[in-house]
């Protein structure tokens, strides 16, 4: 559940412009603030199935979203390359081509 909880911060990160106020809302409350469903159902006077429903339908357009745009996915890369980059200055002496590369591999995706 946390590895989901976080993957959809991700991508509410992402992509929350792409989204109506109520479906921000609705996520942030449940995602940000651990809001429950029954909680955020009294907060707008709904009930906890449209609640549910409306979170399960703005899940699946984000990750609509990332399946076109891959924001995430990139994010993810650029981490795991800045991390080799960091471990190539910090060694002695630092391998010239192999920075080289990584940077050619970072410029790739964009």
């Amino acid at each position: 559940m946390l590895e989901k909880t976080t993957r959809m911060n991700y991508l509410y990160d992402f992509y929350q412009s792409l989204l109506t106020e109520k479906q921000q809302s609705y996520m942030s409350l449940y995602y940000l603030d651990d809001y429950s469903l029954g909680e955020i159902a009294e907060e707008y006077d709904v009930s906890r199935q449209a609640v549910y429903d409306n979170i399960k339908r703005t899940e699946a357009m984000l990750e609509e979203y990332e399946e076109k745009l891959l924001l995430l996915q990139k994010f993810q890369e650029r981490s795991v390359m800045l991390g080799k980059m960091k471990e190539l200055i910090n060694s002695d002496p630092i391998p010239k081509q192999a920075m080289l590369d990584a940077v050619a591999e970072l410029e790739k995706l964009d």
